[in-house]
């Protein structure tokens, strides 16, 4: 084969790959997603999900942001180390090791049409939650941890979309925003590795997911600076409702404004 022919059949593969519309869209949710990230720590999938899933679907568009994330974030991992609390980082990871691969049987089974509905209801439900000032003011014990851990491994696994239940968890305790933000991004690089295995099993990394990967990463990325250096900038009270709205942003992605973002 010649070097020609290899450049237009992997031309060719990547075209094919590719959806027909909404690319341009896809870089635009994955800059936001980016900045989101890199500022709190969470809240990608929130923004990204919802939306890109309403172009290519949730089947594709979970693992798209697994790759990534896991790509662009890993700069976020040594000073996330430094400053986490590792034992209740790593007690949370055990328990997402149960919860992610059901999350992922959920994700490659499900209907699309009612997955989303499902990830649009149950992030509405959190954001009641946190937004109504409710706390859990008791001792942060191993078993609820990893309990928490359980139910964010299901959600990561199902749509990426384990923030919620981690970010409502922590700040309810007794730890400052700071410590909050390096927890989050610490328990998320280990559940990227999670997920990535058992999406592999699941047959979920599609040729698809790569195509669009080498698309939208640089967008996420450059989001992602952006996004960590504005954390530098931000009180506790700012990153609390930033949270909040993060959140909020999981409802624009309803399955009803379909004909909206496509």
């Amino acid at each position: 084969m010649t070097l020609d022919a290899l450049v237009d059949g992997v031309h060719a593969w990547f075209t094919a790959a590719l959806p027909d519309q909404g690319i341009y869209a896809l870089m635009v949710f994955a800059f936001i997603a980016g900045l989101a990230r890199g500022f709190s720590g969470f809240g990608a999938a929130l923004i990204f999900v919802p939306l890109g899933g309403a172009i290519v679907g949730p089947k594709l568009i979970s693992p798209i942001l697994l790759v990534i994330d896991g790509v662009a974030s890993l700069g976020m991992i040594p000073p996330a180390w430094r400053g986490a609390n590792r034992r209740e980082v790593f007690v949370m990871a055990a328990g997402a090791a149960l919860g992610i691969p059901a999350g992922t049987a959920i994700l490659a089974l499900l209907d699309p049409l009612l997955l989303r509905w499902s990830i649009t209801i149950i992030a509405s439900c959190l954001l009641a939650l946190l937004v109504s000032g409710w706390r859990y003011h008791g001792e942060a014990s191993a078993p609820l941890t990893s309990g928490v851990g359980l139910i964010a491994g299901l959600f990561s696994g199902a749509a990426q979309l384990g923030g919620p239940p981690v970010v409502a968890y922590w700040l309810g305790g007794k730890s400052d925003f700071t410590r909050v933000r390096a927890n989050v991004v610490l328990y998320f690089s280990i559940s990227s590795v999670l997920s990535a295995i058992s999406y592999y099993f699941g047959g979920l990394f599609v040729p698809a997911v790569f195509a669009l990967t080498v698309v939208v990463l640089p967008s996420y990325a450059v989001g992602l600076y952006g996004g960590s250096k504005l954390f530098g900038l931000a009180e506790e009270r700012t990153f609390r409702i930033a949270c909040y709205v993060l959140i909020a942003a999981a409802i624009i992605g309803m399955p009803l404004l379909d004909g909206v973002l496509r």
